[in-house]
């Protein structure tokens, strides 16, 4: 079961991240980045999918614990709202109010703007996109045992503080708001990050680094194993009914019999074109296999491959070799050195290379540029083959 799930920013104009996530098979097939709402709609023909899964942020939604005065019944869950009144800002009938787990004297209930609820199915119907299932990101974190559980998310940290408790918004904004709650706590308030924390030096909190999935794979698998949805209600989600075509089945196969007729020779060109674009797909992906055997499905390439990458940026500590040798471009294209070999040791954030240029002043102006950019370069072993020299460097970042 694979299941395309979006995850809307807190913040207005801010990126949109989606992802398809295989269950069955537990990873992911094709991930990415929106500029903006607009190109929503766009993620139909990229994915092939029309139903989605829609993560919203959890600075729109208030999650609270209700005491009721006795056993839950329906009659008494719709006094909630006007219990919860006084501690609302905004007028109960402007609210939508959604239900989770019930005991004897306690409900659980998620509290939304109906503007917003709209505003969210609205965007994604306009897209062409059908949504069965909303969660609060600050749901898709794994339960919280003793440290609250937090992860970054472009400008934006999420963390759950408890099963049914949790904060999303900017960093420095979020910094200051739990920070403050930290200085009347006792103890220590300890946040464990599954990604690179972006909260730093806060009083009575203790920051630490567990390294973990990408973010939005964490969000994913915990958005499609929730049991909470926000779709209740007046918001529940219709079943899709099949399509009614055979009313126009006849005309349809009519108009597609004079389209074959008259554009017959388009259409053998297309065929053509289809088997040689078909033949460049197959080579492709066998390359794709190659340098990354461990793939048992490609659905897109190019999503795959930067999901690909962006794990081998999130699995290596310090700085990466990608962004070492993205700033080491120009020194290599004015020294016109080829390295021959190439070995990048993480803990030290170090290149070693062994490299070929024309002359030694090749490898002196490529040791000059690249320490001009703050790197430090040594040099080792200079020989000299046929016309050329081959040497070996060492370059920290």
């Amino acid at each position: 079961m694979e299941k395309l799930v979006i995850r809307l920013p807190g913040m207005p104009d801010s990126q949109i991240n989606w992802l398809v996530w295989s269950a069955d098979e537990q990873e992911i097939i094709a991930s990415g980045v929106l500029d903006n709402l607009e190109q929503i709609s766009s993620l139909p023909e990229r994915t092939g999918k029309d139903e989605a899964i829609l993560i919203v942020p959890g600075s729109e939604i208030t999650l609270k614990t209700v005491t009721l005065p006795g056993k839950a019944s329906r009659k008494l869950l719709s006094a909630v709202p006007f219990m919860l009144e006084d501690e609302l800002s905004q007028d109960v009938e402007k609210l939508f109010f959604a239900w989770h787990k019930q005991t004897e004297k306690a409900q659980q209930v998620a509290i939304v703007s109906k503007a917003k609820m709209q505003f969210w199915l609205d965007t994604l119907q306009d897209a062409g996109l059908h949504c069965d299932k909303i969660v609060p990101d600050t749901l898709c974190l794994p339960v919280p045992e003793e440290n609250w559980h937090a992860l970054s998310l472009g400008d934006e940290v999420i963390i759950r503080q408890a099963e049914w408790q949790g904060i999303t918004g900017e960093a420095h904004w979020l910094s200051a708001a739990i920070e403050l709650f930290a200085k009347k706590q006792e103890q220590k308030v300890s946040i464990e990050f599954s990604s690179d924390p972006t909260l730093h030096n806060l009083a009575n909190i203790e920051i630490t680094y567990q390294a973990g999935p990408l973010p939005m794979q964490t969000l994913a698998q915990q958005a499609v194993a929730s049991s909470f949805n926000l779709r209740q209600e007046q918001y529940k989600a219709k079943k899709r009914g099949k399509k009614t075509t055979s009313q126009w089945r006849l005309a349809a196969v009519l108009a597609g019999v004079a389209i074959l007729t008259t554009f017959v020779d388009k259409g053998i060109q297309a065929t053509q074109l289809s088997n040689q674009n078909d033949a460049l797909k197959e080579q492709i992906e066998a390359e794709f296999k190659r340098a990354f055997p461990e793939t048992r499905r490609i659905v897109n390439v190019r999503s795959q491959m930067k999901q690909k990458m962006d794990a081998l940026d999130q699995n290596s500590s310090g700085v990466s070799m990608l962004a070492m040798m993205s700033v080491l471009e120009q020194a290599f294209a004015s020294s016109q050195i080829k390295p021959q070999t190439m070995r990048f040791d993480r803990s030290r954030s170090e290149i070693r290379m062994q490299a070929v240029a024309d002359g030694y002043e090749s490898l002196e102006t490529f040791k000059r540029l690249a320490e001009q950019q703050g790197f430090t370069v040594e040099q080792g072993a200079i020989n000299n083959r046929d016309d050329q020299v081959v040497g070996s460097l060492a370059i920290r970042s």
